[in-house]
C-alpha cells in the first residue's frame, strides 16, 4: 500500500452549473514532506466546516484504483489525483478491505480510518452533473475519512502500512451500503 498522491486545497468561489459557489473541492498534488495535524494538511482548508472536516474527517482517502472505473463511465481522460476532492490518492487501499477503526501508519504520521464519506452537490457541480451525486453513490466507492492518531509528515510515495485492525469491525463498503 502507497500514497500515490498529497492533494491540498483552500476554499474559493468558483461558478459551476451557472451555480457559484464557494468550494475547497479543488484539490490539487503537492510535492515534498507536507506537515499533518489533527485538523489537517498544511495548505488544506474546507468552506463548510459544518460538514466537512474537523478531527473525524481530518484527511479524505480516495483510491486511485477507481480513478480507471470512474474515467470509462464519464467518458474522461483528465482525472488526475485530487479529482474527487480527496487529500489523500492511495493505492492497495480499499474500502472492501478496510475496517472502520484500522490505524494506518503513512510518512510519520499515524491515522484511524473514521467513516466512508457521502457525496454531496459539490461533487456533483464539480464533475459537472447533479445526476453523478446518485451515480457515484450507486457506484459503492466512496472513499473514506481519516482522523490524525499521531501528527506527523506525509508525502507521495510513503508506504501505507496498517498497524492496527478489528476483524469484528465492519469494512468502509459495509458501513457505507448499511446507509
Amino acid at each position: 500500500m502507497r500514497l500515490v498522491s498529497v492533494n491540498v486545497g483552500l476554499p474559493r468561489t468558483v461558478t459551476l452549473l451557472r451555480r457559484t459557489v464557494t468550494t475547497a473541492f479543488f484539490k490539487e498534488p503537492v510535492p515534498g514532506s507536507i506537515p499533518l495535524s489533527h485538523l489537517g494538511l498544511r495548505g488544506d482548508g474546507q468552506a463548510d466546516p459544518k460538514v466537512h472536516g474537523g478531527p473525524q474527517k481530518a484527511v479524505y482517502l480516495y483510491p486511485f484504483e477507481h480513478y480507471a472505473y470512474w474515467s470509462a463511465i464519464l467518458r474522461r481522460t483528465d482525472l488526475t489525483p485530487g479529482a474527487f476532492g480527496e487529500n489523500f490518492t492511495t493505492e492497495g487501499l480499499l474500502e472492501t478491505e478496510t475496517r472502520v477503526g484500522d490505524v494506518l501508519a503513512v510518512g510519520s504520521a499515524k491515522l484511524r480510518v473514521t467513516r466512508p464519506r457521502r457525496p454531496c452537490a459539490k461533487l456533483g457541480l464539480r464533475m459537472g452533473s447533479m445526476g453523478f451525486v446518485r451515480v457515484f453513490a450507486a457506484a459503492g466507492r466512496p472513499g473514506f475519512y481519516l482522523s490524525v492518531v499521531e501528527e506527523g509528515s506525509v508525502e507521495a510515495g510513503d508506504a501505507i502500512t496498517r498497524i492496527a485492525t478489528d476483524p469484528a469491525r465492519p469494512t468502509v463498503a459495509e458501513v457505507f451500503a448499511g446507509g
